[in-house]
């Protein structure tokens, strides 16, 4: 990996551009579409309906979508679905100017989105790969430098934006995330087009995402990259389910302060973001995804016996940080290994076991919370992201990782390294 000395390529600075700014627009509709939605009902269900339709499209259409975008021009699927969703948001901003806003209206405006995101997300991952040359350090800085921007957008700058600008009217920031996504779809416009993938022989959709599906899991690495982030889901929901309550009446925390104490995990995710890529070169990717998964479920025991808020911040700092670095080398790796023509439905298959287990997380919460106790989902969620840990330690360790960077270079570069010789080899698994 010693090409992490080149240059990323100015095409990157406009991906990233429009990512930032359609991430600024999606921190912006995050927190208006919850607060349009309460402005029409104090019904819980109701609420939830809403917050709900944004993940449907990942659990029905994720690898159906996949098999999509590795059918179509992925740059082309990138800014038609930005023009889709902008043009989309102008039916509740209008609604909203003509005081016909409704919870179906918002329910099915945010499900359009969601699906909007599963194809430009895709697409994305997908053609990242290719305008880097699949070059394993440059797809970790790349990524350590979208999931900041990401993670600043909007974790930092959008709420609060999207909170001020519906205090100018109801249609104010749905109009500003759609101007976002105008800005983003002129950006990706002007990226370097890629050729298509070589097809494969023709089969129907339904068997091609079944084959990508499959690829997933008949692969050990893949399979653990895959497992982390559902596990991990399952975890992270239990604890955000009863957080607010967990800091209300364990830590007396405010509502201000709670804001404070997401503030803190967000500041951890930036800065595992930023060293992602020196963790993996000191520890090899493996080891230091083994390193970062093991110190996200000590910093959940960490928060689950926490005394003070303080105590609290500090552990959610860490379990961010963590975060913050798994979510740049995993997806890196996985572009770097996975072959063009099955990127989209590994992509989007993964993603899906992702969603699909964050409902057990928050049904899991509930119910330790309500059976034995606020903590006790905390020191669950702990327990088992170090299970998880333990378990796929060996599926994605160094050894394993160095195997298929080689088996998926180019030729040439095989055969360069292996002139080396096995002195030159990459240092064993520590873990």
């Amino acid at each position: 990996m010693t090409s992490g000395v080149r240059k990323l390529p100015a095409g990157f600075g406009r991906l990233w551009s429009a990512q930032t700014i359609s991430s600024l627009g999606d921190g912006v509709s995050h927190a208006a579409l919850p607060l349009l939605a309460l402005s029409l009902t104090r019904d819980p269900m109701a609420l939830a309906v809403v917050t709900a339709a944004g993940t449907l499209p990942w659990l029905l259409f994720g690898v159906l979508g996949g098999a999509l975008v590795d059918r179509w021009d992925r740059r082309r699927t990138m800014w038609v679905s930005d023009m889709a969703r902008a043009a989309l948001l102008a039916i509740p901003a209008a609604a909203a100017v003509l005081d016909m806003l409704s919870i179906p209206l918002l329910a099915a405006v945010a499900f359009l989105l969601g699906l909007g995101g599963l194809f430009f997300d895709t697409a994305a991952t997908a053609y990242l790969p290719d305008l880097l040359s699949r070059d394993p350090a440059l797809l970790e800085r790349a990524n350590s430098r979208l999931r900041g921007a990401q993670t600043a957008m909007s974790g930092f700058a959008g709420p609060p934006a999207g909170s001020a600008l519906l205090a100018l009217g109801r249609a104010v920031p749905l109009l500003a995330d759609a101007v976002s996504f105008l800005v983003s779809a002129v950006l990706v416009r002007s990226l370097p087009a890629m050729p298509r993938p070589v097809p494969e022989v023709r089969a129907s959709l339904l068997r091609q995402a079944r084959a990508g599906a499959a690829y997933v899991f008949r692969d050990r690495l893949l399979l653990g990259l895959a497992l982390r982030p559902a596990v991990g889901n399952i975890a992270f929901l239990a604890v955000e389910t009863v957080l607010a309550l967990f800091a209300h009446e364990r830590l007396g925390i405010d509502t201000y302060g709670f804001g404070l104490l997401l503030t803190a995990e967000a500041t951890g995710g930036l800065l595992g973001a930023g060293i992602a890529s020196f963790l993996g070169r000191r520890l090899g990717t493996g080891t230091a995804m083994t390193c970062t998964a093991a110190v996200e479920g000590l910093a959940i025991l960490g928060l689950a016996a926490a005394p003070n808020p303080y105590a609290a911040g500090f552990a959610l700092a860490v379990c961010g940080a963590g975060m913050g670095a798994t979510m740049v080398l995993g997806p890196s790796l996985r572009q770097a290994i996975v072959p063009a023509h099955l990127m989209g439905r590994v992509t989007s298959t993964s993603r899906m076991l992702a969603m699909c287990a964050a409902p057990f997380g928050a049904f899991l919460g509930g119910w330790l919370a309500t059976a034995y106790g606020v903590r006790t989902p905390l020191y669950a969620a702990g327990g088992l992201l170090l299970a998880m840990t333990a378990i796929t330690a060996s599926m994605t360790g160094n050894r394993r990782v160095e195997a298929a960077l080689r088996a998926a270079a180019p030729a040439d570069d095989r055969d360069h390294s292996a002139s080396k010789g096995p002195a030159q080899e990459s240092a064993p698994d520590v873990v």
